[in-house]
C-alpha cells in the first residue's frame, strides 16, 4: 500500500523497476502541495501529457496547501482526462506506468491516480495482408488493442456489443478484450473462454499464437479457434453468437468456435449473386481435396493400378517414368519437400528477395530437373497443381501440407486401399471433434438442412434477412 511520504513511494516505484532508464518522475507543486509525475518514456504522448496534466496541476491557485483538498480535486473537480483510475499500492502504479498511464502522486496522500495519455507508436490502419478481398472494406487489424476495438465498435454501434477487458501473463501483462453480443451469444461460452485465458500458466504473451493453444480442444490436426485480421468478419462472427478475443500486440483477433466450413467461406460470396457464391466454393472445396489427394493419387495409380489409366496416357508415363533413377513415391516425397522449402524460404525472406526464390526454384530447378532426368515432367506438374490449389484454402495451409505428405506415403505404399482408409480416418477424426460443444463439421455432420443454406450455396439476401441470425450455423454473414 502506499504511504503519505511522497519521497517513500517514489523510491518503491523506482525499485520495484530496477532503476530502469525509461522511468521518468517529474516532481512539481500543485497549488502550495509536492506532487509527483511518474510516467514511462515512449510509452505516453507528451503532448497530452502537458495539456491534459502538467497544465491543470500548474493552473491550482498556490494558495490551496491541504493535500487532501488537491486530491479531491485531481480526484473529482479537475476535467483531467476520461481515462482516469485510483492506485494505491506500487504494484499499480507499474502496472499502470508500464500500460501508458501517468500515475500523480500527492505528498501527503496514500493514494495517486492513474491518467491515461498513451502515446506510443502504432502502425496506421491499412489492408490486411493475409485475408484480402475484391469488395468490401480495406481495413485491417493493427497491433494496438484499443484502435481494434474502435474498429469493432464502429461497425456495430450498438449496446448490444459488449467488451470485457482483463490482463494475462505474469511477466508481460498484457491486455485481452473479450467480446460478444448479448442478445446472441451464450453467456457460458464467454465464462468457458474467460476461465480458460485466466487459468493460462504464460508469464509471457507477445502474439494471439500464445494464446490459441489454450482455447483449443486438443484436436490433433484442425484447430476449433478461427483467427481473421479483417474487423469485418469479426463482427460477423460475433453476430452469429461466437465469442471474439482481442490481444494487445497481435493483428489477429480470435473467435470461438469455429467449423470446418468456415475455411471455405469468404467476405466475397456475400457481394455478389448466390450463383457465383455457389460456384467459387465450390472450386474451393475441390481445390482442397485436390491439394491434398492428387499426389498420392497418382503415386497410388503408377504403382499398384495402371490399368487404371487410359492406355495413351499411360505409355506417355511409363516413357517419363523410364528415363528418371527413382521410383514414383521417391520421386513425389523429394518434390513434396522441396516446395515445402521453397514455401518457407519465400515466407521468411524479404518481398523483394522472395520473387527471385519463386523464379529460382519453379523455373530454373524445376526445368533441370527433369532436363536431367531426375524427375519426370508428369511428377513435377502432379506437385506444382497440387501445391497451387492448395493456396486457395489459406487458412488450410499447414493442415493441407500435412495431409499431402500423408496421403503421398499412404498411395505410394499401399494404393488406393491406402488412400481410402487414410481419408476415413481423416473423416471420423474431424467427425469426433467438438468446439465448445459444437460439432466441428456441422451443419454436414450432424447434418442440418436449415443451416446448409449458408454453406455449399448462400440463398440470397433477401431470404437471410427474412431470418434472426442462428447461433454457429455455419458461417453465415462472414
Amino acid at each position: 500500500m502506499l504511504e503519505r511520504e511522497l519521497e517513500k513511494n517514489t523510491v518503491n516505484v523506482r525499485a520495484l523497476m530496477k532503476n530502469t532508464s525509461d522511468l521518468t518522475m517529474k516532481y512539481a507543486k500543485a497549488g502550495g502541495v509536492g506532487v509527483c509525475v511518474i510516467s514511462c518514456d515512449g510509452q505516453t504522448d507528451t503532448n497530452r501529457l502537458a495539456n491534459l496534466v502538467y497544465r491543470p496541476l500548474s493552473g491550482i491557485d498556490p494558495s490551496v496547501n491541504d493535500p487532501d483538498r488537491i486530491a479531491a480535486m485531481i480526484g473529482g473537480e479537475l476535467l483531467i482526462a476520461c481515462d482516469e483510475k485510483p492506485v494505491e499500492s506500487a504494484e499499480e502504479i507499474v502496472a499502470a506506468v508500464t500500460a501508458g498511464f501517468c500515475v500523480i502522486l500527492i505528498d501527503g496522500v496514500a493514494k495517486g491516480w492513474a491518467i491515461g495519455v498513451q502515446g506510443f507508436e502504432t502502425r496506421s490502419v491499412t489492408q490486411p495482408e493475409n485475408h484480402r478481398n475484391i469488395r468490401g472494406a480495406r481495413e485491417g487489424f493493427v497491433e494496438a488493442l484499443h484502435t481494434n476495438m474502435s474498429l469493432v465498435r464502429r461497425r456495430v454501434k450498438s449496446p448490444e456489443l459488449v467488451f470485457r477487458t482483463m490482463t494475462v501473463g505474469k511477466t508481460s501483462r498484457t491486455e485481452i478484450c473479450v467480446c460478444r453480443m448479448d442478445s446472441v451469444s451464450d453467456r457460458k461460452l464467454e465464462n468457458e473462454v474467460i476461465e480458460r485465458l485466466e487459468k493460462m500458466p504464460l508469464s509471457l504473451v507477445l502474439e494471439s499464437g500464445f494464446v490459441q493453444p489454450f482455447l483449443e480442444d486438443k484436436h490433433p490436426l484442425f484447430s476449433e479457434v478461427g483467427a481473421t485480421e479483417r474487423p469485418d468478419v469479426f463482427v460477423s462472427k460475433l453476430y452469429e453468437g461466437r465469442i471474439g478475443i482481442i490481444i494487445d500486440g497481435s493483428p489477429f483477433a480470435l473467435y470461438v468456435p469455429k467449423l470446418f466450413s468456415e475455411n471455405f467461406i469468404m467476405l466475397d460470396d456475400y457481394v455478389e449473386k448466390p450463383v457465383f457464391a455457389l460456384f467459387i466454393r465450390l472450386v474451393r472445396y475441390t481445390a482442397f481435396l485436390v491439394s491434398i489427394l492428387l499426389p498420392g493419387f497418382y503415386a497410388a495409380l503408377a504403382n499398384f493400378h495402371p490399368e487404371l489409366i487410359p492406355d495413351s496416357l499411360l505409355r506417355n508415363l511409363a516413357a517419363a517414368e523410364s528415363l528418371t533413377p527413382y521410383s514414383v513415391l521417391t520421386e513425389c516425397v523429394i518434390l513434396d519437400v522441396f516446395y515445402e522449402i521453397m514455401r518457407e524460404a519465400g515466407l521468411r525472406l524479404p518481398s523483394n528477395v522472395g520473387h527471385a526464390v519463386s523464379i529460382v526454384g519453379g523455373i530454373v530447378i524445376g526445368d533441370i530437373v527433369v532436363s536431367a532426368g531426375l524427375v519426370g515432367a508428369p511428377m513435377l506438374l502432379t506437385i506444382a497443381i497440387a501445391s497451387i490449389s492448395g493456396y486457395i484454402v489459406s487458412d488450410l495451409n499447414n493442415q493441407i501440407s500435412l495431409m499431402r505428405f500423408v496421403f503421398i506415403l499412404a498411395g505410394g505404399l499401399f494404393g488406393l486401399f491406402g488412400l481410402t482408409v487414410t481419408a476415413f480416418v481423416f473423416c471420423v477424426s474431424a467427425c469426433s471433434a467438438e468446439s465448445y460443444g459444437m460439432p466441428f463439421m456441422s451443419p454436414l455432420s450432424p447434418f442440418s438442412a436449415k443451416a446448409m443454406r449458408d454453406t455449399f450455396a448462400r440463398a440470397g439476401w433477401r431470404k437471410l434477412a427474412r431470418t434472426d441470425p442462428d447461433i454457429f450455423d455455419g458461417g453465415e454473414g462472414k
